[in-house]
C-alpha cells in the first residue's frame, strides 16, 4: 500500500511517500481501506516533535488520527458483518504507529463507527474536533452528559473561536442540543462562516467588546465557554460566566501560561477544565462517540462552505502540504484523499 511515513521528527519536509505491507488486523481490531484522512494540529505537533530531530517511538509512524472509509477485514473477536460497512474513525495515530494518512489502516474496533450515507468527506472530519467539542459541552456543572435534540434548551453557549474546526463543531453540536450559540471571530469572513455553521449570535473581538455584547444577549451569563484561546481570553471569560459556568479550554495556545482572576470566579463558582480529547476518561469518550453519531444520524452535521468549514483537499503524495497549511492555520478543514471514491 501507499503510505506517509517519518522516520523522525521535524518539518513537513520529513514526510514520506512510501510502499508498506498492508497492516494486519489484530485480534480486536480492523483493517479498514481509507478513503479521507483528516488533519489536526496534533498530527503535525507529533510530527515536530521536541526538536530534538530524534525517531518516533516505533522507528517509524504513519501520521493522522481521523479518517473515512470501508472495512476490508477484521481480527480474532470482532464480527465479520462490519466486513464493507462504511465507517470514520479516530484516534488512529494515538500511541500506534498506524495513521490514517495511508490506503489502509488498523485500528481498534471500538475506534471505528457506522457512516451510512454521509460523505467520507464528512467522516474525516469529525473524530477529534466533534469528540473535543463535545467533552468541552458537557464537562460543565449545570450541563448535561449526554447530547441530543433539545439537550441544551435554556442553555447559553459562548464558543471562542468560532471558525475554526472545534468552535465550528461546538456551534453544530450545541444548536443541534437548542442551546444558543454565541461565537467569537476575528473578521467578517470569519462571521460568515460562524453563522454558516448555525451561530445564534456572531461578535467581532477586533471591533466590538466581547463582555458587553456577550452581556447584552446572555445577562444572566453564559453556562458554557468553549475556549480556543485561554491565555488572551481569561479575563473575559470571567465576566461573562453565569453562577456554576464552566470554562472549557482545549487548545495550548503554544504553551503560554493562563492566569485566572480569583475574586471574579469565587461568586459563581466557576470551573475551568482543561480537555484533551485523546486522555478524556472512557466512559465520557464512549458518550461523545454515541452522540456524535446520532448528530450525525439525525443530519445535524455538515461540513464544507455552506455549514462553515471550507474544505482543503491535498492528494495523499501532498501530505506534507497539507500539514503545512494546519500548521499555518488554514481556515476550514484539511483532508487528504487516500485512495479512489
Amino acid at each position: 500500500m501507499k503510505a506517509i511515513v517519518y522516520r523522525r521528527t521535524g518539518g513537513p519536509d520529513v514526510l514520506e511517500l512510501t510502499d508498506r505491507p498492508d497492516p494486519e488486523p489484530e485480534p480486536g481490531e480492523v483493517l479498514v481501506r481509507l478513503a479521507v484522512a483528516g488533519v489536526n494540529p496534533t498530527d503535525w505537533k507529533s510530527r515536530r516533535g521536541d526538536g530534538s530531530g530524534g525517531p518516533p517511538p516505533a522507528g517509524w509512524q504513519v501520521p493522522g488520527q481521523d479518517g473515512a472509509g470501508v472495512v476490508e477485514a477484521v481480527g480474532t473477536g470482532v464480527d465479520g458483518a462490519l466486513v464493507g460497512e462504511r465507517v470514520w474513525l479516530w484516534e488512529a495515530a494515538w500511541q500506534r504507529p498506524w495513521g490514517t494518512a495511508a490506503e489502509y489502516t488498523a485500528v481498534p474496533v471500538r475506534q471505528v463507527q457506522p457512516l451510512g450515507a454521509a460523505s467520507f468527506d464528512l467522516g474525516a472530519c469529525l473524530g477529534i474536533p466533534f469528540l473535543t467539542a463535545h467533552r468541552c459541552l458537557t464537562v460543565g456543572e449545570t450541563m448535561p452528559r449526554h447530547l441530543h435534540a433539545g439537550a441544551l434548551t435554556d442553555r447559553t453557549v459562548l464558543v471562542q473561536g468560532g471558525a475554526g474546526a472545534v468552535g465550528n463543531a461546538a456551534i453544530q453540536l450545541a444548536r443541534w442540543a437548542d442551546a444558543t450559540v454565541i461565537a467569537t471571530v476575528s473578521s467578517p469572513e470569519k462571521a460568515q462562516l460562524a453563522m454558516a455553521a448555525g451561530a445564534t449570535h456572531v461578535i467581532d473581538y477586533r471591533r466590538q467588546d466581547v463582555v458587553a455584547e456577550t452581556r447584552k444577549i446572555a445577562r444572566a451569563g453564559v453556562d458554557t465557554v468553549v475556549e480556543v484561546s485561554a491565555a488572551h481570553n481569561a479575563g473575559v471569560d470571567s465576566q461573562v460566566l453565569a453562577r456554576y459556568g464552566a470554562v472549557a479550554m482545549y487548545a495550548d495556545d503554544g504553551g503560554a501560561e493562563v492566569t485566572v482572576p480569583v475574586r471574579a470566579n469565587m461568586p459563581p463558582n466557576a470551573r475551568w477544565q482543561f480537555v484533551l480529547v485523546y486522555t478524556v476518561p472512557p466512559a465520557a469518550k464512549a458518550q461523545a462517540v454515541t452522540d456524535v453519531a446520532a448528530a450525525v444520524a439525525d443530519g445535524a452535521v455538515r461540513v464544507g462552505g455552506e455549514a462553515g468549514l471550507p474544505l482543503h483537499r491535498y492528494a495523499l503524495a501532498e501530505a506534507a502540504a497539507a500539514h503545512r497549511a494546519v500548521e499555518e492555520s488554514a481556515v476550514g478543514k484539511v483532508l487528504i484523499t487516500t485512495a479512489a471514491q
